[in-house]
C-alpha cells in the first residue's frame, strides 16, 4: 500500500510555473487537486517536493485547503528531498509515490530510489482506482491523518525550543494516555494498525477484524487499546496489545504489541509496557514474555523492549519461531507516568 504521495508543484499541482507567473500565481490543476483530496480522504498522506521557494508550499496549502504532512521546497535534488520526507514521516521508500511532470526529475528519482512508485501527472489522474491506493479499511483516524501529521510537526517544533527533558516536555504539553479494554467499535482501527505498523510491532502479521473480535470475546485473551492526546491534538487510538488471560502463573505472554509511529518518542509505548508488567505482576505472574518477530524495520520496538527491562535469551523461541523477550516481575517494576489512565493505576 502507498502511504504517502509526494507531489511536484509546477505544471503538476499548479497549471503553470509559480516563479514565472508574476503577481497572480497559477491556479490549481482541478483534476489532480481532486485526486489529492480523494487520496487524503482514504488516509494517504500528501506531501510536496518542489524546486521553488518555501512560500510556494503555503500557497498550495491554501489553494488545496489541506494540511500537507511534509514539504521540501528548495533547489536540492528530488531524491534528497524525498529521502528527508520519508525520514520525517517514518516511511519506507516502497510506501511512497512521487508525481512530477518533468521526465528528467522522474528518471532521477527512479534511479536513486527504485522502490518509490514514480508517476506522471497523467498516471496520477488515474491512480485513485489502483489497488495500492485503496486501503482495505478507512477509519476516522485515517481520514484525519494529514491533520495529525501537521500537529506532529508543530509538536516537534515546540520540542526543539523546550529546554527540559523529554519527560518534562511530555508533561508540559499535557500528554494524556488512556489504556483500556477494546470494544467492538475499535475493531476497524485495530485491524488498520495491524496492517500499517512496522516499526513498533512485535508480530509483523496483520489480523482481520474477525480474528480480533474472536480474541476480544475469548476468555483466554485480553485485547488492550491505547489512546493518545495532548494540547496539540487528539491522536485517537494509536496502539494495542493482546495479552494471554491472567490466572496462568508463573508466566504471562503478550503475543502482540503494536503502536503507530506517530506515538514514537511520546512515552506511549514505554507506558504500555510498564502497565503490562505491573498488570501481570498484580495477577501473580513471575515473568512477562513478549514474542517478537525480528525484522529490519522493528528495531525501535526492540529498543523499547530493552529499555523496559526485557531481554532475549539465546535459543529462547516462541512456538512460532519468534524471539522470546522476557522480563522478571519479582522486583523493580517500571513506573507508569502520572499522565496515564489505566486499570489498576491511581
Amino acid at each position: 500500500m502507498i502511504k504517502c504521495v509526494v507531489w511536484d508543484i509546477d505544471n503538476t499541482l499548479l497549471d503553470g510555473v509559480y516563479l514565472e507567473s508574476g503577481e497572480q500565481p497559477p491556479p490549481a490543476n482541478p483534476v489532480l487537486l481532486g485526486v489529492l483530496h480523494e487520496l487524503a480522504r482514504r488516509g494517504i498522506l500528501q506531501a510536496l517536493a518542489s524546486k521553488n521557494p518555501p512560500a510556494v508550499a503555503d500557497y498550495v496549502a491554501r489553494l488545496a485547503g489541506l494540511d500537507f504532512a511534509a514539504a521540501e521546497c528548495g533547489w536540492d535534488a528530488k531524491p534528497d528531498a524525498l529521502g528527508r520526507i520519508a525520514a520525517s514521516l517514518g516511511l519506507a521508500d516502497a510506501e511512497m509515490a512521487f508525481v512530477d511532470d518533468d521526465m528528467l526529475e522522474r528518471a532521477e528519482v527512479a534511479a536513486a530510489l527504485p522502490d518509490v512508485l514514480v508517476l506522471t501527472p497523467e498516471d496520477a489522474a488515474e491512480a485513485a482506482s489502483w489497488p495500492q491506493f485503496n486501503p482495505p479499511v478507512v477509519t476516522a483516524e485515517a481520514r484525519r491523518r494529514g491533520q495529525l501529521y501537521a500537529e506532529r510537526s508543530r509538536r516537534q517544533a515546540a520540542a526543539g525550543q523546550f529546554g527540559g527533558s523529554r519527560a518534562e516536555f511530555l508533561r508540559h504539553i499535557g500528554t494524556r494516555v488512556t489504556i483500556a479494554q477494546a470494544t467492538a467499535a475499535d475493531l476497524p482501527r485495530l485491524h488498520e494498525l495491524s496492517v500499517r505498523t512496522h516499526q513498533l510491532n512485535s508480530a509483523g502479521e496483520p489480523l482481520t477484524e474477525e480474528e480480533l473480535d474472536d480474541l476480544r470475546s475469548s476468555a483466554g485473551h485480553d485485547v488492550i487499546t491505547v489512546r493518545l492526546a495532548d494540547d496539540f491534538g487528539d491522536d485517537g487510538l494509536v496502539g494495542a496489545a493482546i495479552q494471554v488471560a491472567r490466572g496462568q502463573p508463573p508466566d504471562v505472554s503478550v503475543p502482540l504489541v503494536m503502536m503507530s509511529c506517530r506515538a514514537l518518542g511520546r512515552g506511549t509505548l514505554d507506558a504500555l509496557l510498564a502497565w503490562l508488567c505491573r498488570s501481570a505482576a498484580g495477577a501473580g505472574a513471575a515473568c512477562l514474555h513478549v514474542p517478537c518477530r525480528v525484522t529490519d524495520r522493528n528495531v525501535p520496538f526492540r529498543l523499547a523492549l530493552a529499555a523496559s527491562g526485557f531481554r532475549a535469551e539465546p535459543g529462547e523461541r516462541a512456538p512460532d519461531g519468534r524471539v522470546l523477550f522476557s522480563r522478571p516481575l519479582d522486583r523493580d517494576l517500571p513506573a507508569v507516568p502520572e499522565y496515564v489512565l489505566a486499570p489498576g493505576e491511581p
